[in-house]
């Protein structure tokens, strides 16, 4: 049995547990100030304009969300997402946790538009008696493996900034975003400094893009970046083996391979996604990223699941299933290759 379930199952890329296995019975200093840790800050900040921006690690997504989200917000304020947003589906309120509201938005193909948040912006008009809309959350690649465009960050900033709102990005998949913009010479290619110039603060995953665990977190914004440390401390983030963290993103900077792996990803979900096509399956929402989300039939997916498995997120009136099946760094392409056999099988027996 393979699985298509998620994009984190594997433990880490082998140039990771080869160079935890070198530094493991070295002595490091903790909480984030060893050497691995500086010299991956150094090397961010050496793509990015502003050198005095500041740079965490943080363990998992959800807690970099709730911390970053905590950290840019007074007691008094709320922050907007799309309604597949992470934060608003999937985190177990952890931002409510901290006394933030979630305020809800409608979305396209998983991304929010200015058009929503002018509603939002209606809609919350009615001081005192409603939190203050004062930051917007967005992830890139979103819930739907959809991207981001330059231009469209670039509204969303402009938007923020003239309605005194930060901007917030989600980037636990943003390698496949930035792989998407590389492989689509129509796209403008992103870049971490893009990034740093049209949010407030944001962050980029490890966990799903071939490290063991961890996130780093970039703060552009100075009043947000002030006393951040005690916020990641406070919210159990602040880890005493910091380098374990600072080690692994080293390995993934190095020589490009954190695009490199994304790429495959991407690769492979194209691949998946166009042998689903071929055989007659439709698409949700194109595939622009490591996530596959497509219609299934019933039968066709008893068939799959005697040799795959992946989630079948959500039964349509019509009988079948938006399924997704999500690929990785480490995804083989002779699996890619059995699944669409599988296919074509089904497809010639019916």
């Amino acid at each position: 049995m393979f699985h298509f379930l998620n994009d984190y199952s594997e433990s880490a890329h082998p140039d990771i547990i080869t160079a935890m296995q070198d530094a493991h019975l070295q002595q490091h200093k903790g909480y984030g100030f060893d050497e691995y840790s500086e010299r991956v800050r150094e090397k961010i900040k050496s793509q990015l304009d502003n050198k005095d921006i500041a740079i965490h690690f943080g363990i998992t997504g959800t807690q970099a969300n709730l911390v970053c989200i905590d950290a840019m917000l007074s007691p008094i304020d709320g922050i907007v997402a799309c309604d597949t947003g992470h934060i608003a589906v999937n985190e177990a309120g952890a931002i409510e946790a901290t006394g933030h509201k979630v305020i809800l938005a409608e979305s396209k193909q998983g991304k929010l538009t200015i058009e929503a948040l002018e509603k939002v912006k209606a809609r919350h008009s009615f001081t005192p008696h409603v939190v203050r809309a004062k930051a917007v959350y967005i992830s890139n690649t979103t819930e739907l493996g959809t991207v981001y465009t330059y231009e469209e960050l670039k509204a969303l900033s402009d938007y923020c900034r003239s309605n005194d709102m930060y901007l917030f990005m989600d980037g636990a998949r943003l390698g496949a975003a930035i792989a998407y913009t590389h492989s689509n010479p129509n796209e403008r290619t992103l870049t971490f400094a893009d990034f740093a110039e049209l949010t407030d603060i944001f962050w980029f995953g490890g966990t799903k893009m071939g490290a063991m665990f961890g996130e780093i977190l970039v703060i552009p914004k100075k009043d947000i970046a002030t006393d951040f440390n005690i916020y990641l401390k406070r919210h159990g983030g602040l880890m005493a083996k910091g380098y374990l963290l600072g080690l692994q993103f080293e390995v993934l900077l190095k020589d490009d391979k954190y695009l490199e792996l994304s790429l495959h990803a991407n690769a492979m979900a194209k691949k998946l996604s166009e042998g689903l096509e071929k055989y007659g399956v439709e698409l949700f929402v194109p595939t622009q990223s490591n996530q596959v989300f497509a219609l299934l039939p019933s039968e066709l997916i008893t068939t799959l699941k005697t040799e795959f498995d992946f989630y079948e997120w959500e039964q349509l009136d019509n009988g079948s299933t938006i399924c997704r099946l999500v690929t990785s760094w480490a995804t083989p392409e002779h699996q890619v290759d059995r699944f669409i056999a599988m296919l074509e099988a089904h497809s010639s027996n019916n």
